[in-house]
């Protein structure tokens, strides 16, 4: 459901920007929210995404000299911000937002893939900044699917996926997993992605809400996965994992049965890591029980694990705050709330809210009193739809 005035606006502002040329094409890549499968895609387990029908929109056209040229509508007093291909493409502070589409250049470039030319670029996106609905993976998604288009490079969506999350591990230095870039990159309508991230095999769930809409709640707090708090929780798995090879033959803490870590955890001395991976290996079982209960039909289990998945979240992994959880704690005492719980890497951000139609008024005016009374400020509410994948538009 491509948004005609955020399409306009990318190509209005390109000719402002750019001067008016030829050949100049408009583009979108989904955000997307996580139902189920938190903090598991980087322990080799699965994860329950689906793409959103908000996201990032660009135009861009090639030009014939060496240049890069980038310029945000969502950061237009930053300006347009220029780069040379001949000059050593490295990530810096000063170029802000820009780091996201030039890891992926970079990316690109280290996979053989390198642009004859330079490009000009505008972007506007309508995902909430900072809020865990994956606008970075979106931003990085997109640029990978403009070079693509522009260039004629060989590359199929799912190695699109990779680039972004190579570029974002390697060029902007935050130790994500696969899930986000794949959400947005393998985004298909109506459908959430059913992926293993230890093989990257998938299917697709067709998601059918009678009665329910999806609602993401943005807690107005923003967060920043680069944080050392992420890759902290990211290296103390990697290392609880490396304990538990040395007596077991597995590859992610995602191979593992509950019974299997329950017999072997004392392993983990450090109570703190025994939390952290019992945290991936129940979230992992909880996600491939959520999928089956929602093939079944039976929404209400659904949401009563997604409930269990806050709480482990916030209770084991502890990446949730204040913030989520006044807002998941507070949508689960509403009538009409089937499940709810926070969505993306925590520490601020949204929570993710499966509301029956007739409940959807009460749960906002309730939730939203609620949490401004007891954090001060405003939450923000979106009833958001599945969409697809990126696209020229």
């Amino acid at each position: 459901m491509i948004d005609q005035e955020m399409k306009k606006a990318v190509l209005e502002n390109f000719e402002k920007a750019y001067g008016k040329k030829e050949n100049v094409k408009a583009y979108f890549a989904p955000g997307r929210v996580n139902l189920i499968g938190e903090h598991t895609d980087y322990n080799g387990g699965h994860v329950f995404p689906c793409a959103l029908t908000i996201g990032t929109y660009a135009a861009a056209a090639k030009r014939d000299d060496r240049m890069i040229q980038l310029f945000s509508l969502n950061q237009d007093k930053v300006g347009v911000v220029s780069f040379c291909l001949d000059d050593t493409i490295a990530p810096s502070e000063s170029a802000g937002w820009t780091n996201y589409p030039m890891g992926v250049v970079w990316a690109f470039e280290k996979r053989g893939m390198k642009l004859d030319t330079g490009f000009d670029m505008v972007i506007y996106g309508n995902i909430p900044n900072g809020s865990g609905l994956s606008s970075s993976a979106s931003l990085e998604v997109l640029t990978g699917f403009v070079l693509r288009d522009l260039y004629g490079f060989e590359v199929t969506n799912q190695e699109l996926a990779l680039i972004g999350q190579y570029s974002e591990n390697n060029f902007n230095g935050c130790n994500c997993g696969i899930m986000d870039q794949f959400a947005v990159a393998m985004g298909k309508e109506n459908s959430a992605i059913f992926l293993d991230t230890a093989d990257l095999s998938f299917e697709y769930a067709p998601i059918k809400l009678e009665g329910a809409k999806i609602i993401v709640t943005n807690t107005n707090k923003k967060h920043k996965l680069t944080d050392s708090q992420y890759n902290a929780r990211r290296s103390m798995c990697e290392e609880a994992l490396s304990i538990l090879q040395k007596k077991l033959d597995i590859k992610g803490l995602g191979d593992l049965s509950i019974e299997e870590f329950e017999a072997n955890k004392a392993l983990l001395t450090d109570p703190d890591m025994q939390k952290k991976a019992k945290h991936a290996v129940y979230e992992n079982q909880r996600t491939i029980e959520a999928v089956k209960a929602l093939k079944d039909g039976d929404l209400e289990h659904f949401g009563k694990l997604m409930r269990q998945s806050h709480e482990s979240l916030r209770d084991d992994y502890d990446v949730t705050g204040i913030e989520l959880d006044t807002l998941a704690e507070e949508a689960w005492k509403v009538p009409g709330v089937i499940g709810s719980r926070m969505t993306g890497g925590g520490f601020g951000g949204c929570t993710v809210s499966i509301v029956k139609d007739e409940a959807i008024e009460n749960f906002k005016k309730t939730v939203g009193e609620n949490y401004k009374n007891k954090i001060g400020y405003e939450a923000t509410f979106y009833t958001v739809e599945i969409g697809g994948g990126p696209e020229v538009i």
